[in-house]
């Protein structure tokens, strides 16, 4: 067979793989939601998003899929999000990605700088034969004193104007931003901007929240410290970093976190406060959604979606119908697709710092309201869907996926997986222990948990249970052992 075949089948297999997984997943989503979906089979709407990008538009049970009229004109979305992509770094347009209480938590990049709206615009014009359908819309954003604006404002208020009637049309009224710096400058030149320095204040009508949050530079300090998030602290005093913390009064008030301390705080502590704000956040308002940024939207941004999106199953107030194994499937492929390992792994090892009823969507407080049954139910899920697991991100490594960012290279020996621990509890103990005033960890905490074991077993089975460079504190090393030990598992492999 020629290489040219051997190619062909291999692209062929590939596309079959990524069909499996988008068919999973949206079998998934319809289990708790009705949707409707944009197409983006070769990229054309964006190349950083899924083939199929699904926007979910009421939550029900099967018997109730049909009994209720469409809340959104796919149509209308559509276009919408066709003239709004150029506003926004690498095309990455406003997103809903999960819905709560009839509210849409979206993502997207940050907005787009004159290099990269020039550059983009003058693409399309030339490959669309000298016309860009960006631009044919009847209805104009209004301009005053247009004689006195240059050609820059004029195409701003173009696309920044399809950016927020975008905006509108999903109800979203709050824009987190996760940058450390205002505007993204690279060799001189502003590469991105952000909402919160919009010169013409066109988004003045939103409320705008700069919560300033290290990206992907930081967390190799946290693989070189053997991914010990406790205790690592960002440098706030580089040159680069300009953005300050700025967060509304009427969010602050009920939080109890001294947010001058900022700066201070651990990966841990500013993890656990920036995730307890969205939250108070998407509580204070029942009418309007959430849009998570950060500049180019493929590591804080997911970070923050997927923690939410975690945090909310685990209180049952999204994906109810789903098992533990399912909410990772389904957070890993329409969330964490595009972040660096290490911001990967932290993700899910976070949820230990989270499993508290203080980080509950729900106000009603659930200690000890898990049975035995309970428990022994959640120990034989977590066995059941191990093997599974194992498989699915072996696939997930194995995959060549088009224009995602670069990834490191790992190397896998081969690993075995024994019998599950015939103990009911012994891989639970150490967290029932951690809660003297309750017998048994509450449901939120024990669903939280059985989605990191399972997490655990998968990583440790395929990327493994060392790091590349020693350090004196063992952590990543010592904890994968000790959840091998506990759950049945072996392994040799070193990431490198």
């Amino acid at each position: 067979m020629s290489a040219h075949c051997k190619h062909q089948l291999q692209v062929y297999f590939c596309l079959l793989q990524v069909e499996a997984i988008e068919k999973r997943c949206l079998e998934l989503f319809g289990r708790d939601y009705k949707y409707s979906v944009i197409h983006n089979t070769n990229g054309e709407v964006c190349g950083h998003y899924p083939r199929q990008i699904v926007y979910l538009e009421y939550e029900c049970t099967e018997v109730q899929k049909d009994r209720f009229e469409s809340t959104v004109q796919i149509s209308k979305l559509q276009d919408l999000v066709n003239r709004s992509k150029l506003a926004r770094c690498r095309g990455r347009f406003v997103c809903p990605v999960i819905l709560y209480n009839g509210k849409h938590i979206c993502r997207s990049s940050t907005l787009a700088g004159w290099g990269e709206l020039y550059g983009r615009t003058g693409y399309n014009y030339i490959f669309s034969g000298g016309s860009d359908d960006t631009w044919t819309e009847s209805e104009e954003v209004p301009e005053d004193d247009s004689a006195v604006r240059n050609g820059d404002s004029q195409l701003f208020d173009k696309v920044r104007g399809h950016d927020i009637k975008l905006l509108r049309y999903l109800s979203v009224r709050y824009i987190c931003d996760l940058m450390v710096e205002n505007k993204k400058v690279k060799f001189g030149l502003n590469v991105t901007s952000s909402e919160k320095v919009d010169k013409a204040q066109r988004y003045a009508d939103f409320t705008l929240l700069s919560v300033p949050y290290p990206g992907c530079e930081f967390f190799k300090d946290y693989k070189d410290r053997d991914y010990t998030a406790e205790g690592l602290v960002f440098n706030w005093n580089q040159d680069y970093v300009d953005a300050p913390l700025t967060i509304p009064v009427c969010f602050t008030n009920n939080l109890n976190i001294d947010w001058s301390e900022y700066q201070s705080w651990d990966l841990v502590e500013q993890t656990q406060n920036y995730l307890k704000l969205l939250l108070h956040i998407i509580n204070s308002d029942d009418e309007s959604g959430l849009l998570v940024h950060c500049i180019s939207g493929w590591d804080r941004t997911p970070l923050f979606v997927s923690l939410l999106r975690l945090s909310l199953w685990a209180d049952g107030a999204v994906h109810a119908s789903l098992e533990p194994a399912e909410i990772l499937y389904l957070t890993i492929i329409f969330s964490l697709f595009f972040l660096l390992w290490q911001i990967f792994f932290f993700c899910f090892n976070f949820l230990k710092h989270i499993v508290s009823e203080k980080f509950s969507a729900i106000r009603k407080q659930r200690y000890g309201s898990l049975s035995l049954f309970s428990l022994f139910i959640c120990h034989y899920m977590i066995s059941s869907y191990r093997n599974s697991m194992i498989s699915f991100f072996s696939l997930l490594i194995s995959l060549s996926i088009i224009n995602s960012p670069p990834r490191p290279v790992f190397h896998f020996a081969s690993s075995t997986l024994s019998d599950p621990n015939p103990s009911l509890f012994h891989h639970l103990l150490p967290s029932i222990s951690l809660l003297p005033r309750c017998p048994f960890p509450s449901e939120r905490q024990a669903r939280l948990e059985a989605v990191r074991e399972v997490f655990l077993a998968a990583y440790s089975s395929t990327v493994g249970l060392k790091s590349s460079a020693p350090s004196p504190s063992g952590a990543i090393s010592g904890l994968l052992e000790q959840f091998a030990r506990g759950v049945g598992l072996r392994g040799t492999n070193t990431i490198v």
